[in-house]
Protein backbone atom coordinates (compact mmCIF):
# COMPACT_ATOMS: atom_id res chain seq x y z
CA UNK A 1 0.00 0.00 0.00
CA UNK A 2 1.56 3.50 -1.23
CA UNK A 3 1.05 6.39 1.86
CA UNK A 4 -0.20 9.74 0.88
CA UNK A 5 2.71 12.34 1.35
CA UNK A 6 1.00 13.57 4.16
CA UNK A 7 0.61 10.44 5.78
CA UNK A 8 4.48 9.46 5.32
CA UNK A 9 5.67 13.29 6.29
CA UNK A 10 3.58 12.40 9.82
CA UNK A 11 5.11 8.94 10.18
CA UNK A 12 8.65 10.63 9.26
CA UNK A 13 8.04 13.31 11.57
CA UNK A 14 7.28 10.79 14.61
CA UNK A 15 10.17 8.96 13.72
CA UNK A 16 12.90 11.34 14.10
CA UNK A 17 11.03 12.78 17.61
CA UNK A 18 11.43 9.48 18.28
CA UNK A 19 15.22 9.17 16.45
CA UNK A 20 13.87 5.78 15.11
CA UNK A 21 16.31 5.33 12.68
CA UNK A 22 14.92 1.72 11.74
CA UNK A 23 11.57 3.03 11.61
CA UNK A 24 12.94 5.78 8.64
CA UNK A 25 14.51 2.40 6.55
CA UNK A 26 11.62 0.33 6.65
CA UNK A 27 9.67 3.96 5.50
CA UNK A 28 12.47 4.41 2.50
CA UNK A 29 10.63 2.16 0.01
CA UNK A 30 7.42 4.64 0.71
CA UNK A 31 9.66 7.65 0.39
CA UNK A 32 11.04 6.66 -2.58
CA UNK A 33 7.55 6.25 -4.32
CA UNK A 34 6.09 9.56 -2.64
CA UNK A 35 8.56 12.35 -2.94
CA UNK A 36 10.47 14.40 -5.34
CA UNK A 37 14.46 14.54 -5.15
CA UNK A 38 14.90 17.62 -2.80
CA UNK A 39 12.25 15.53 -0.16
CA UNK A 40 13.94 12.72 -0.48
CA UNK A 41 17.18 14.28 -0.17
CA UNK A 42 16.37 15.70 2.92
CA UNK A 43 14.40 11.94 4.24
CA UNK A 44 18.47 10.89 4.20
CA UNK A 45 19.87 14.12 5.64
CA UNK A 46 17.36 13.22 8.44
CA UNK A 47 18.59 9.79 8.93
CA UNK A 48 22.54 11.13 8.52
CA UNK A 49 21.43 13.75 11.71
CA UNK A 50 20.21 11.26 13.87
CA UNK A 51 22.77 8.63 13.06
CA UNK A 52 25.75 11.15 14.10
CA UNK A 53 23.75 12.32 17.12
CA UNK A 54 23.73 8.59 18.41
CA UNK A 55 27.58 8.34 16.91
CA UNK A 56 28.24 11.21 19.47
CA UNK A 57 26.06 9.79 22.25
CA UNK A 58 27.52 6.23 22.06
CA UNK A 59 31.13 7.59 22.36
CA UNK A 60 30.50 9.69 25.13
CA UNK A 61 28.39 6.68 27.21
CA UNK A 62 31.85 4.74 25.84
CA UNK A 63 30.19 2.21 24.53
CA UNK A 64 30.05 -0.32 21.53
CA UNK A 65 26.94 -0.75 19.28
CA UNK A 66 24.68 -3.85 19.41
CA UNK A 67 24.19 -4.66 15.62
CA UNK A 68 21.92 -7.41 16.72
CA UNK A 69 20.09 -4.32 18.43
CA UNK A 70 17.44 -2.59 16.21
CA UNK A 71 18.52 1.02 16.92
CA UNK A 72 22.10 0.58 16.79
CA UNK A 73 21.75 -2.08 13.18
CA UNK A 74 20.57 0.70 11.74
CA UNK A 75 22.70 3.39 13.35
CA UNK A 76 25.47 1.41 12.16
CA UNK A 77 24.11 1.23 8.59
CA UNK A 78 23.37 5.02 7.99
CA UNK A 79 26.45 5.73 9.28
CA UNK A 80 28.23 3.03 6.80
CA UNK A 81 26.55 4.09 4.30
CA UNK A 82 27.81 8.01 4.70
CA UNK A 83 31.55 6.37 4.73
CA UNK A 84 30.86 4.84 1.44
CA UNK A 85 29.63 8.11 -0.13
CA UNK A 86 32.87 9.47 1.02
CA UNK A 87 34.94 7.04 -0.14
CA UNK A 88 33.20 6.73 -3.86
CA UNK A 89 33.63 10.36 -4.13
CA UNK A 90 37.44 9.66 -3.65
CA UNK A 91 37.46 12.12 -0.06
CA UNK A 92 39.62 8.78 0.39
CA UNK A 93 41.29 10.27 4.18
CA UNK A 94 37.59 11.14 5.65
CA UNK A 95 36.51 7.76 4.33
CA UNK A 96 39.45 6.26 6.12
CA UNK A 97 38.86 7.96 9.63
CA UNK A 98 34.63 7.29 9.21
CA UNK A 99 35.47 3.57 8.72
CA UNK A 100 38.10 3.43 11.51
CA UNK A 101 35.91 4.57 13.86
CA UNK A 102 32.92 2.23 12.93
CA UNK A 103 35.30 -0.46 13.00
CA UNK A 104 35.63 0.62 17.00
CA UNK A 105 31.99 1.06 17.14
CA UNK A 106 30.34 -2.32 17.26
CA UNK A 107 30.77 -5.15 19.10
CA UNK A 108 30.77 -7.34 16.24
CA UNK A 109 34.02 -8.77 14.70
CA UNK A 110 32.91 -9.70 11.37
CA UNK A 111 32.17 -6.09 10.72
CA UNK A 112 35.30 -4.54 12.48
CA UNK A 113 37.38 -6.50 10.62
CA UNK A 114 35.62 -5.96 7.33
CA UNK A 115 35.79 -2.02 8.02
CA UNK A 116 39.21 -2.50 8.60
CA UNK A 117 39.82 -3.22 4.83
CA UNK A 118 37.71 -0.88 4.23
CA UNK A 119 40.12 2.03 5.78
CA UNK A 120 42.98 0.40 4.88
CA UNK A 121 41.39 0.53 0.85
CA UNK A 122 40.53 4.50 1.28
CA UNK A 123 44.46 4.94 2.80
CA UNK A 124 45.95 3.58 0.15
CA UNK A 125 43.47 5.53 -2.28
CA UNK A 126 42.51 2.66 -3.93
CA UNK A 127 39.58 3.88 -6.20
CA UNK A 128 35.95 2.75 -4.72
CA UNK A 129 35.01 0.99 -8.48
CA UNK A 130 38.73 -1.22 -8.36
CA UNK A 131 37.76 -1.86 -4.60
CA UNK A 132 34.48 -3.39 -5.79
CA UNK A 133 36.30 -5.07 -8.49
CA UNK A 134 39.07 -6.31 -7.16
CA UNK A 135 38.88 -6.57 -3.30
CA UNK A 136 35.52 -6.77 -2.63
CA UNK A 137 33.78 -10.17 -3.23
CA UNK A 138 29.99 -8.80 -4.04
CA UNK A 139 28.64 -12.05 -4.60
CA UNK A 140 29.51 -13.63 -1.29
CA UNK A 141 28.56 -10.30 0.25
CA UNK A 142 25.20 -10.74 -1.44
CA UNK A 143 24.86 -14.25 -0.26
CA UNK A 144 25.95 -13.50 3.36
CA UNK A 145 23.20 -10.98 3.85
CA UNK A 146 24.82 -7.99 5.11
CA UNK A 147 24.35 -4.47 4.88
CA UNK A 148 27.92 -3.67 4.37
CA UNK A 149 31.02 -5.24 1.92
CA UNK A 150 31.69 -7.98 4.23
CA UNK A 151 33.21 -10.48 1.78
CA UNK A 152 36.24 -10.00 0.25
CA UNK A 153 39.19 -11.98 -2.35
CA UNK A 154 42.15 -12.99 -1.68
CA UNK A 155 43.76 -9.40 -2.42
CA UNK A 156 42.47 -8.27 0.65
CA UNK A 157 44.40 -10.21 3.21
CA UNK A 158 47.67 -9.43 1.02
CA UNK A 159 46.23 -5.42 1.37
CA UNK A 160 46.29 -6.05 5.03
CA UNK A 161 49.65 -7.75 5.11
CA UNK A 162 51.16 -4.87 3.14
CA UNK A 163 49.68 -2.59 5.38
CA UNK A 164 51.32 -4.35 8.86
CA UNK A 165 54.85 -4.75 6.69
CA UNK A 166 55.08 -1.42 5.66
CA UNK A 167 54.76 0.00 9.32
CA UNK A 168 56.93 -2.72 11.09
CA UNK A 169 59.57 -1.31 8.53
Amino acid sequence: MTKTKEQLKKEIQKAEKNQDIASLYVLEQHAHDVFDADALHQFYITILDIALEKLTDTLESHRVMDINEVQDFATLRALYEYAIEHYSEESFSDAAALFEVLSGLSDDKEFSTALLIHKVASQEQIPFDIFLDTIADINKTQQAGTFYISQFHITAQKLLEQLKNNREN
